[in-house]
């Protein structure tokens, strides 16, 4: 019998991102000194720090188009759910925005100060205030924990106030099986156990019906990331829910969410629903003597639903 995968002898490592991406800090850097370019461009419609709740990091930003918006896009950023801020990421607002849509970057608690209950609580509760601002359809997008809390928020027991208006859910290499990461040094600062864990992991609980949801990954992330997306898809899948798998080619960790500043791109269009049907999105046949990575090219990524 053929073992699937190695086993893994350093968790830590399984999940560091940063120590694995060549220039990792200053492409963050970069992508947080745009972003405040971005808020002073933007002037009177970049609303900042409304609050949804009472607690210093309870505020969103909410970035809004030129002329009536179609709706709110929701986008949760990541950081392990103790790292980051809302503002760093400001500037991934701009593919939204020229396609006529609102976009709310909430913050939220960072543990130890919050669990990773809380913090599912804090942005089920920044959704519903996101969404009272702006009518019409809302879509939520996550990257890495925050793809873990959108996902999250569209579980039945989230019990999440405007259910009936989230058109769909696109996970950006999102944590949805947080079991392995009770193996892991951060687990003290999470607060994690076995039982929180399974407790908080989206691809263990039942996912409310009738909204689509895409776990969308780079292609040359950390084989845990690949993983952890296709579980997701697989498990959702069995459960009813229209779900797609897309490995974005060339796309590691921190780049993988470029494309949300880009009207354009496969990402923005997928998030808005408007993305081609999955079989379009196939990476086409190798031909004998290729590898499948290569014959998948680089403008597009490979889609199995």
């Amino acid at each position: 019998m053929t073992s699937l995968a190695q086993p893994i002898a350093d968790w830590d490592d399984a999940y560091d991102n940063s120590g694995h991406v060549a220039n990792a800090g200053p492409l963050l850097d970069q992508i947080v000194a745009e972003s405040a370019a971005f808020r002073s461009a933007l002037g009177t419609r970049a609303k900042l720090d409304i609050p949804y709740g009472p607690a210093p990091r309870q505020f969103f930003d909410l970035f809004m188009p030129e002329g009536e918006a179609q709706g709110v896009i929701v986008f949760v950023h990541g950081g392990y759910w103790k790292s980051r801020e809302k503002t760093d990421w400001s500037s991934l607002a701009a593919g939204g925005l020229a396609r006529g849509w609102a976009v709310a970057m909430p913050g939220y608690t960072l543990c130890p100060a919050a669990t990773l209950a809380d913090i599912r609580a804090e942005i089920t509760t920044a959704i519903y205030a996101a969404a009272a601002w702006v009518p019409g359809p809302v879509r939520l997008t996550g990257h890495s924990a925050g793809g873990h809390l959108v996902t999250r928020a569209v579980c039945k027991d989230a019990r999440l106030g405007m259910l009936p208006r989230v058109a769909n859910v696109v996970s950006i290499s999102g944590l949805h099986d947080l079991r392995p990461l009770t193996r892991t040094s951060m687990a003290s600062t999470l607060r994690l156990d076995m039982a929180s864990a399974v407790a908080e992991s989206p691809a263990l609980l039942e996912p409310a019906a009738g909204i689509p949801v895409t776990a969308w990954v780079g292609a040359e992330e950390r084989p845990e990331f690949l993983r952890q997306a296709a579980l997701l898809a697989n498990i959702w899948t069995g459960m009813g829910v229209a779900t797609t798998l897309v490995e974005a080619p060339n796309a590691h960790h921190f780049n993988v969410i470029a494309p949300l500043s880009d009207p354009d791109s496969a990402l923005m269009d997928t998030i808005l629903g408007v993305a081609p049907p999955p079989e379009a999105l196939m990476p086409p046949t190798p031909a004998p003597g290729t590898s499948d990575v290569s014959a998948r090219g680089t403008d597009q990524p490979g889609a199995v639903q």
